[in-house]
């Protein structure tokens, strides 16, 4: 069977740039949003408006998980059915999508929900409770991400 290697490089290529944003989001953007003190001397942006940033900024970014998971979905799909499978392939894939869509679809509405009802709402333990589980979930993506990412470059000299 012939296959196409574009494709399959395209499909590293979403996966490499997914890892690669995620890494930027929580190690670059968010130390920054949330310490505008050390860099700007002027205006200072307390911890409320630096969420409501970091919020619009992952809502823009949750777009982009929501094509990820369904390259991730499509693509393993397409290979399980052609034969290539194993058990670190279906745990990490099935890892990305699930983690892609809470993160989505579960934690960063109900984030931006709670910060529009005020700073009073993002003091709450509910808040901090969802807030911890959204930073987990982006961890356990960007683990599953990279598992896969690696298994697939080392099976794409196999097959």
């Amino acid at each position: 069977m012939k296959r196409n290697i574009f494709i399959d490089f395209t499909y590293l290529i979403i996966l490499a740039a997914s890892f690669g944003a995620i890494i930027v989001l929580g190690a670059f953007v968010a130390p920054i949003i949330f310490h505008t003190d050390k860099i700007l001397h002027a205006i200072f942006l307390d911890n409320y408006n630096a969420g409501i940033i970091m919020g619009e900024i992952f809502y823009r970014f949750s777009y982009w998980i929501y094509f990820l998971a369904f390259c991730v979905a499509a693509y393993e799909l397409i290979m399980y059915k052609r034969g290539q499978r194993d058990a670190i392939l279906f745990g990490s894939s099935v890892t990305v999508v699930f983690s892609s869509l809470m993160f989505s679809a579960v934690y960063s509405p109900k984030i931006i929900k709670m910060q529009a009802l005020g700073a009073e709402a993002t003091q709450s333990d509910t808040f901090q409770n969802i807030h911890f589980a959204s930073e987990l979930d982006f961890k356990i993506l960007a683990v599953g991400l990279i598992v896969l990412f690696v298994r697939r470059l080392m099976l794409l000299k196999i097959y």
